[in-house]
């Protein structure tokens, strides 16, 4: 079954519904004990599984994991990939400074496209707004890079919606990443339909947070002080039970299928209308294989529903971000 494509914004940007996010490819900030000839692997794998988009980002590993996806993408047909990075983190003092001023983003993008060994880049992503810089003036930055054949798509991340309706004054915004999942349902509220109202992709990070939507943990689960899950309030209660309770109306769908509970779950993102692509990381190619099957995948609109409803909980709670933004 060949996969129908996706639009990103109202540009000629054509992705699958399935993504690839490589925050495990080469940022060693990110992760303990990372593997170069890994992280390639794991780019490989999902281009040779059918995943056209590539999530990166400069913070990822500070360039390190924009060097390895366009080492992987050498052997492939770039045209056939879309490529999509970030940038705002500024460095150069010594310490983290986020920015979104047009000369600084504009030195970002060609930085970028250094490290990625490519002449263009199918959507850039202002990675967090700054406090300081209109909107507009950011994204206006990005657009004249778009107009120089640099840029197909501008993107946003972690805007709020008031600060996405000041950066789309002039309607040059396409897509926007934030993070969505059946835990995490804020953005369900205001943003994500105002985003589809005006023709504006919507891409989740943590899709599968942080592994609770995978079926691989249990109700007699525990975490220890040290262990960074113990900080987080998805692996506490009331979060964690719900959660597991959630899941587990999953497994009669998955096996019903003959598929995964990750992959029940990526199939009901594919399948979400306010969603355009799904972006799930991996840090090995076996998990690239296992997501990439998700896209064969197609959910009944009983399952789908039913899919929801087992996530009701989650609607009506405000659960913020898993991870603070940078001030």
């Amino acid at each position: 079954m060949t996969q129908e494509l996706v639009k990103i914004g109202k540009t000629e940007v054509m992705s699958t519904s399935l993504g690839l996010g490589t925050n495990a490819v080469g940022g060693y900030n990110l992760f303990p004990d990372l593997n170069d000839k890994t992280g390639v692997e794991i780019v490989e794998t999902g281009l040779r599984n059918g995943i056209k988009l590539l999530d990166t980002a400069y913070v990822y590993g500070l360039g390190h994991s924009e060097e390895l996806v366009g080492q992987a993408i050498k052997t492939f047909d770039r045209h056939k990939i879309v490529l999509a990075t970030k940038g705002a983190h500024d460095f150069s003092t010594g310490q983290e400074v986020i920015r979104n001023d047009p000369n600084f983003l504009i030195d970002q993008v060609e930085a970028s496209l250094k490290r990625l060994g490519t002449d263009y880049l199918d959507i850039y992503y202002i990675h967090f707004p700054d406090k300081t810089t209109p909107k507009a003036d950011a994204v206006g930055a990005l657009q004249k890079l778009r107009e120089q054949g640099k840029i197909r798509a501008i993107g946003l991340s972690n805007f709020s919606l008031a600060q996405i309706k000041a950066a789309n004054a002039d309607g040059y915004v396409d897509v926007v990443e934030d993070e969505f999942s059946l835990l995490h349902q804020d953005n369900a509220r205001e943003l994500m339909p105002y985003l589809k109202e005006n023709q504006i992709s919507f891409v989740p990070y943590f899709p599968l947070a942080s592994g609770l939507l995978t079926g691989k943990y249990r109700q007699t689960a525990s975490f220890e002080q040290d262990d960074i899950r113990s900080q987080i309030a998805d692996f506490n209660q009331p979060r964690f039970g719900e959660a597991l309770k959630a899941v587990d109306k999953i497994r009669p769908i998955a096996q019903r299928h003959g598929a995964t509970v990750t992959q029940i779950i990526l199939a009901w993102y594919m399948q979400n209308p306010l969603i355009s692509v799904v972006i799930p990381g991996a840090k090995r190619p076996e998990q690239v294989i296992d997501n990439a099957k998700a896209m064969q995948i197609t959910l009944s609109r009983e399952e789908y529903q039913a899919i929801d409803d087992a996530f009701a909980w989650f609607k009506d709670e405000k659960s913020g971000k898993s991870l603070a933004d940078p001030d």
